[in-house]
């Protein structure tokens, strides 16, 4: 047999392993040598974990195809080396693999997604393969998962309005281009719904072109899955996504390298193909707990709660591959989706992202309860871009000052509510009411939204004015002069 139909059958997988610690090899040459052995030295199996034996030569992040006793093959990557010795974390998990006939084959290079405009509109799995039913997709090119970071020189600032059609994100929190700003929830409240409202409605104010959306789900139910896919697919955004889909009975550790195929994705269309890109991540906690399921496994000194100690480093280098790149006409935005354990929002998940990130939109379980939706607690929310995107010739020229005395009205008027509870509403002032009823008509009106309903940035504005006249206008002090004249009295026309 020649070596060319050697190496075509190890290609396609049809070569076969007997006794343990042997290795099957052929010498088409040195740089295919090493893809073309095959170890059966499989020492351990732990969790999602296996550990060969008698390796050589083996790199960090090398991916590995793995041959369980049936003859299948899975997909592996190698998370560290030691001496002869190599840990290879198993996408596909390890039920069914044991020690004696699973066989692993080292590939030589890292893991890379096939890339192409055909990707939009499809669904891919947590492997990246297609679960819509249609052919597989013929790449353009085929790009390395990990990405490459940006170079902070190269990075432009964010500073191009993105309208969600949400008010309390456009006139409070507003989200800008290149931004990376998370929703930070608890299990049980409407953040899907609310992703999804993004997804359909993000645009860029002045600009005829919508975004394309990379929809990332990890350890999502099988049913917020099909709500997902069937929301896009109600309103047309399907043709302008890209959807990768992990399920809770998908095995966890898929969920370490679904949102680099996301983001890879991401990068392709928007620095490649000059695309404005809009990328939301959900569950980022589901990435964590499997990433503290991997480092049990390695039997890894625990950092807080359990987690591994470099998860603020694994965060970020996710995180960070949102922005724009000077002399590059696309762009990603990133929108990280987590529950918080417990509703706690000091829990290290919410805690590290936002350390990271620039701001979070938060929703409250009490609003929740008093059928505000979306639940958004306007008062821990934040956007730290929002001056850069907003303004004269962006939004307009009031948005700052009318954003900045809205939550000083609301928050002095949910202050007042806790006093209310200890002295009782007699007890207050005039001008204390009318804070007291700006709160209760702020939640009615300014947060609570339909899912279908896409406020423009003039509507939101206009909205804001119409509740601030209900407050007197000598109370007006973080807004000029100029704009009080012009706009306080819109309303009582």
């Amino acid at each position: 047999m020649s070596e060319e139909m050697v190496f075509d059958l190890i290609e396609d997988d049809d070569i076969e392993v007997s006794g343990a610690g042997k290795t099957i090899e052929t010498s088409k040459s040195s740089f295919k040598k090493l893809k073309d052995k095959e170890y059966s030295t499989v020492k351990e199996i732990s969790g999602p974990l296996l550990v060969v034996e008698k390796v050589e030569k083996v790199a960090y992040g090398e991916v590995v195809k793995i041959r369980d006793p049936m003859g299948k093959m899975r997909l592996g990557q190698v998370l560290e080396t030691h001496m002869d010795k190599a840990v290879i974390q198993v996408f596909q998990g390890t039920k069914g693999l044991d020690t004696e006939l699973t066989s692993v084959r080292f590939l030589g290079e890292t893991m890379k997604i096939p890339c192409s405009p055909e990707m939009l509109g499809r669904v891919f799995n947590g492997t990246g393969r297609p679960i819509d039913d249609s052919p597989d997709i013929i790449p353009e090119i085929m790009l390395d998962i990990n990405g490459a970071p940006i170079n902070p020189s190269a990075r432009e600032y964010p500073k191009d309005f993105i309208q969600t059609g949400i008010s309390t994100i456009d006139g409070l929190n507003t989200l800008v281009r290149g931004q990376k700003l998370p929703i930070f929830s608890a299990s049980g409240l409407p953040h899907n719904d609310l992703a999804a409202q993004i997804a359909r409605q993000a645009k860029v104010k002045g600009q005829e072109e919508e975004f394309a959306v990379i929809f990332c789900a990890m350890g999502t139910t099988a049913e917020e899955a099909n709500f997902f896919v069937r929301d896009f697919e109600r309103t047309g955004a399907i043709e302008r996504s890209v959807l990768f889909l992990n399920l809770a009975d998908d095995p966890a550790i898929e969920r370490i390298i679904i949102p680099r195929m996301a983001l890879t994705t991401a990068e392709y269309l928007a620095f490649e193909k000059d695309m404005h890109i809009l990328v939301i991540l959900t569950d980022m906690t589901n990435y964590c707990e499997a990433l503290r399921e991997i480092a049990a496994a390695r039997e890894e000194v625990p950092g807080r709660r359990g987690y591994p100690g470099y998860m603020y480093t694994d965060l970020a280098c996710n995180y960070e591959r949102a922005g724009r790149i000077k002399g590059k006409e696309g762009s990603i935005t990133m929108i990280p989706i987590l529950t918080m354990p417990d509703d706690d929002i000091t829990h290290p998940i919410p805690d590290l992202t936002g350390y990271i990130t620039e701001g979070q939109i938060v929703l409250s379980r009490d609003m929740y309860r008093k059928a505000i939706i979306p639940p958004v607690n306007v008062l821990p929310c934040l956007s730290r871009l929002m001056k850069q995107g907003i303004g004269e010739g962006r939004t307009r020229g009031d948005h700052d000052q009318v954003s900045n005395q809205l939550y000083a009205a609301y928050a002095e008027g949910c202050e007042l509510r806790e006093l209310v509870a200890v002295v009782g509403e007699e007890a207050l002032t005039e001008r204390d009411r009318k804070y007291l009823d700006f709160s209760a008509i702020f939640e009615e009106r300014f947060i609570t939204q339909g899912k279908d309903d896409d406020r423009s940035i003039e509507e939101t504005l206009g909205l804001s004015w119409d509740l601030l006249t209900g407050i007197p206008k000598d109370e007006l002090k973080k807004i000029d002069e100029e704009y009080i004249k012009k706009f306080y009295p819109r309303s009582k026309k």
